[in-house]
């Protein structure tokens, strides 16, 4: 990270994220990102956001490249200043935005990775239920696969707003928008397990320090001390797990969300439902799946059919 000393527009630019809800990990990488950005800004002698222009813009683009970045981070960062900039002229803080000059550069379009049907019951039976934690661990990735649920809405979750007579979650996804999330007998047993079994020891190890949450709301998932979970830890249990499990392929908590919308569209489910669920704001993000589901299609008829074999 640089060292670069935002300029007061762009601290303000951060508090504006963070009250709107963005989660801690997205407003750290917001925050590198515009550093990133400022000081090649001040190496050009710009010594405010209104003095930039398309040109050094491009120049910056050009120092990513030159430091060999990949193109989706390239991208990722550039976001990052358009958004910025965006809220600067919305606000009538600045009258021209230099970004409208500037294009993004082009992705290869990268498939999601998702575990197979198969893959994900080997996972769920792998969680020994034995001890507290292995209870949650069994109910959270139920409840991540269950409901297409990112890692940030899982350990996010409240125990108000869990119904398991309704089987039914509440969840608060990106930008503190609400949705009902249906979940699975599986995800419901392995909920009531944990709750009935696993939290409260979990609960009689907290700290007199560690408050419950924001809000005075009750997490559902804990860690060891009794705090709420955090993604990292979520991450980390995961990785444990696939390790047992000897699989080769890349497994991170949101592969769960992937193979959550693989399996539902392979299934039967129709999109505008599979968008509803993982409370995707445009179709258009909900449509790579069904280049996963066409692409798995594609694999088996030319595996299958004897005329489409060498």
């Amino acid at each position: 990270m640089s060292n670069a000393i935002l300029p007061v527009l762009a601290e303000e630019f951060l508090r504006y994220l963070d009250a709107r809800g963005m989660s801690r990990h997205t407003l750290i990488n917001y925050r590198i990102d515009l550093e990133s950005f400022w000081k090649t800004m001040q190496d050009l002698q710009i010594n405010d956001l209104g003095s930039v222009d398309h040109l050094a813009i491009r120049r910056y683009l050009a120092e990513l490249a030159a430091k060999k970045y990949a193109r989706r981070t390239v991208s990722r960062k550039l976001s990052s200043v358009r958004s910025l900039y965006k809220f600067l002229c919305k606000n009538e803080y600045l009258a021209v935005n230099p970004l409208l000059a500037v294009s993004t550069p082009k992705l290869d379009k990268k498939l999601p990775s998702f575990l197979m049907a198969d893959e994900t019951a080997r996972l769920m039976e792998s969680i020994g239920t034995g001890t507290p934690l292995g209870l949650r661990d069994r109910a959270l990735f139920e409840t991540i696969y269950a409901g297409g649920l990112r890692v940030s809405e899982a350990v996010g979750l409240n125990m108000d707003g869990v119904d398991l007579a309704g089987a039914s979650l509440r969840v608060l996804g990106k930008g503190n928008k609400e949705r009902i999330v249906p979940i699975g007998r599986e995800a419901v047993a392995a909920l009531r397990h944990y709750i009935a079994h696993g939290r409260g020891k979990l609960l009689q190890k907290r700290r007199p320090t560690v408050s419950p949450s924001s809000g005075g709301r009750e997490p559902l998932f804990l860690n060891r001390d009794g705090g709420r979970l955090s993604a990292r830890s979520v991450r980390r249990s995961l990785d444990g797990y696939i390790q047992k499990m000897a699989l080769t392929k890349k497994v991170s908590p949101h592969t769960l969300r992937h193979s959550f919308a693989t399996h539902m569209l392979d299934n039967g489910a129709d999109l505008r439902t599979v968008q509803e669920l993982l409370g995707h704001a445009n179709i258009s993000t909900t449509q790579i799946y069904t280049h996963v589901t066409r692409e798995r299609l594609r694999n088996i008829y030319d595996a299958a059919h004897p005329r489409a074999r060498e």
